[in-house]
């Protein structure tokens, strides 16, 4: 066993393997696409021995063939982001009442902000719904801690767990140990068992309901004073040391813990800084939100006249509190989200938490007071350096940071596809349907090219929406490669059996490039090494009876504006099929260069694309641009697919091994490195 510095999710990873799971399988999300991506790389190194992984489809199809092996007996992973369990929740609602024999364990990791997400959709909440077991880890050395023990809570009560950590303990590093190979649990000898329980018709599911609630009882035990309880833990007891008993009380979930740990660490300091007492306080983490641990919480609230909530995303702990007091007539005061007392969005922050609990704990002086100058080991938290004897540069920056929206990647083929399929319509009235992935980032200006967005797969189904109550408008649909076989294939159905007149444009980057190029049933890569035949998108489309479909290279503007023209103007279902790679799977090329003496400084290049590639300086000058200022090529950017040089109406951009004329006289065309 050696001691590794380690990703959140990287650690989860092996934990699960250290538990013995057997089958791993998921849908890449940010951000949870690195648990089984480490799987897959330790299995591919021979270090994860007797284990089967893979990317599926979409996350239905993912803990469908999950619960299949743990039927059997395997201990089996899930792995989504949080609105990828909307995806998988049919299989988990009946998954829950029929049960499972190998320990099954879903971790879900939600996203707080949201940082990456569509919505900030709270998983704790769909555990409650599913009445199944949540465990929520403050830190990534908890999760792992976390993940073991949810094994071992499934096996004992037949039940799916989930392990719903947040973007910020998922993304966190530390040190932990493990072994340095793992060997997947056997499954019991005997396997899968026919049995009548495993088939989930109506009276079947009316006992298992009354199981579920009857072994939701015993976890609610298990989680105050049984192996659980260790996850819920109580900090500060009856009289404190100057013979206070403590009256307020702080909760918290998840990595919300940390924050306020560290908050109350920062007011502490400050407090003794200041000569003020620091007031008597009891804490507690809920570690189990679902089922509530109720008997521990019970014990942490006696005596205590308020009690604050600190928790990403929904009120769920404030609730099951709220609940608690009036079920047992106590008399304390819960504050949190539903009063305004902590955010009742987003993420959560050491600062945010240090000004609630000082205002909470009516210390609010001791922010404003100087704190004590640092020495020995805290002086690396000074929020200076000092560079010379009478000089110092402060590392705090108090001015606004520049916005920075994001943007298609230089040199990313959806951008030549947006354009192309804007300028086939011209002027035709339309509805452009967008999707998720990296390609939603075409609504922004100037491409301007996606007028929704709902979920995956929806842009398709969409379209057919707008197409009949709107049918003088044309409707495209945009689809990325991966999110075709994910979701696409139902809508891409009923638009032949209903026959509605739609244009799919399939962006085919080779990839799921979003959460970091993942492969896909388009690709022929799998996960445990062979490669298989890749699924043709052109023959999927053909089989279900699309009789238009096109083909275009995305960094070809005349090729790719014929296409979209021969698809739009089909009547029925049709479809483009743009095929270029993502730019994480080529070498990027020489970048192209701006012949200094024909730009005009026109701006269209910029204005007509939006290639963060290209740039304006208004201080340049040339004998076509006099002093409006010419573009200029950032080299570190540009990796040559030649788009702009199509635009330009001036041939003022020059590509790779292209020379302007006269060359020789005013040097080569102008770059910026």
């Amino acid at each position: 066993m050696q001691k590794q510095l380690l990703m959140g999710n990287e650690a989860f990873a092996h934990a699960a393997l250290k538990a013995g799971v057997r089958v791993a399988a998921g849908y890449p999300g940010t951000p949870s696409s690195e648990v089984i991506e480490t799987i897959a790389a330790e299995h591919a190194a021979g270090r994860a021995q007797g284990i089967h992984v893979e990317w599926s489809t979409n996350e239905k199809a993912a803990l469908e063939l999950l619960a299949g092996a743990a039927y059997a007996g395997a201990r089996t992973l899930f792995t989504c982001k949080q609105v990828g369990l909307n995806v998988a929740s049919d299989a988990l609602m009946s998954l829950n009442y029929v049960g499972i024999k190998g320990g099954t364990v879903l971790f879900v990791a939600d996203d707080p902000g949201p940082i990456s997400s569509q919505t900030e959709q709270d998983t704790r909440r769909f555990g409650a719904f599913a009445k199944v077991p949540v465990l929520d880890p403050a830190t990534p050395d908890q999760g792992c801690e976390m993940i073991e023990a949810a094994y071992e809570l499934s096996e004992a009560y037949r039940t799916p767990v989930i392990v719903r950590p947040t973007t910020r303990v998922c993304h966190a590093s530390t040190f932990l140990e493990f072994p340095d190979v793992t060997i997947a649990r056997d499954i019991p000898e005997e396997g899968f068992v026919r049995d009548s329980k495993w088939v989930i018709f109506p009276k079947r599911a009316f006992e298992a309901h009354g199981e579920i609630n009857e072994r939701l009882k015993q976890i609610v035990e298990d989680a105050s004073t049984g192996a659980l309880a260790v996850f819920n833990p109580i900090e500060g007891g009856g009289t404190t040391e100057r013979g206070e008993v403590p009256q307020l009380g702080i909760v918290a979930g998840g990595v919300s813990t940390m924050y306020v740990r560290e908050a109350l660490r920062i007011l502490a300091e400050r407090c003794h800084a200041a000569g003020v007492d620091m007031p008597a306080y009891r804490f507690m983490q809920i570690g189990m939100p679902f089922p509530f641990p109720e008997h521990a919480a019970q014990d942490f609230a006696g005596g205590l006249d308020q009690i604050i909530v600190f928790e990403e995303l929904d009120h769920v702990i404030e609730d099951a509190l709220l609940a608690m007091c009036g079920k047992l007539h106590a008399g304390y005061e819960v504050l949190g989200k539903l009063n305004g007392y902590t955010r009742d969005r987003g993420e959560n922050t050491v600062d945010d938490a240090l000004e609630r609990l000082a205002k909470y704990l009516g210390i609010e002086q001791v922010l404003g007071a100087a704190s004590a100058r640092p020495s020995g080991d805290d002086v690396s938290r000074e929020t200076s350096v000092r560079v010379s004897d009478d000089s110092t540069v402060p590392l705090a920056y108090d001015g606004a940071l520049p916005v920075r929206p994001p943007v298609l990647c230089a040199g990313c083929p959806h951008r030549g596809s947006f354009y192309a399929i804007k300028r086939a319509l011209g002027k035709t009235p339309a509805v452009l349907c967008g999707d998720i992935g990296c390609y939603t980032l075409g609504n922004a200006m100037p491409l301007d090219a996606v007028d929704t967005c709902l979920c995956m797969g929806a842009g398709i189904t969409m379209a057919q929406g707008f197409s009949v109550v709107e049918p003088q408008k044309k409707t495209v649909a945009f689809v990325g490669d991966s999110t075709f076989f994910a979701s696409g294939l139902t809508g891409i159905v009923n638009a032949v059996y209903n026959q509605h007149d739609i244009t799919v444009a399939v962006l085919d980057n080779a990839t799921t490039a979003m959460t970091g190029s993942q492969p896909h049933p388009g690709t022929g890569v799998t996960l445990m090494g062979p490669k298989s035949q890749p699924v043709s998108i052109e023959s999927v489309l053909k089989a279900v009876g699309f009789k238009c479909i096109v083909h275009a290279n995305p960094f070809v503007f005349e090729e790719s504006a014929a296409a979209a023209k021969e698809a739009i103007e089909f009547e029925g279902p049709s479809a483009i099929i743009y095929e270029g790679p993502c730019i994480s799977l080529s070498k990027p090329g020489e970048p192209v260069s701006i012949d200094a003496g024909v730009c005009t400084g026109c701006k269209r290049c910029i204005t007509e694309i939006g290639c963060p590639g290209i740039g304006f300086d208004a201080s340049l000058r040339g004998p076509a641009s006099g002093g409006r200022g010419q573009a200029f090529i950032d080299r570190s950017l540009c990796n040559g697919c030649g788009l702009c040089a199509q635009i330009c109406p001036f041939d003022a951009i020059l590509l790779p091994g292209q020379r302007p004329d006269g060359a020789e006289e005013r040097g080569e065309g102008a770059s910026h490195a």
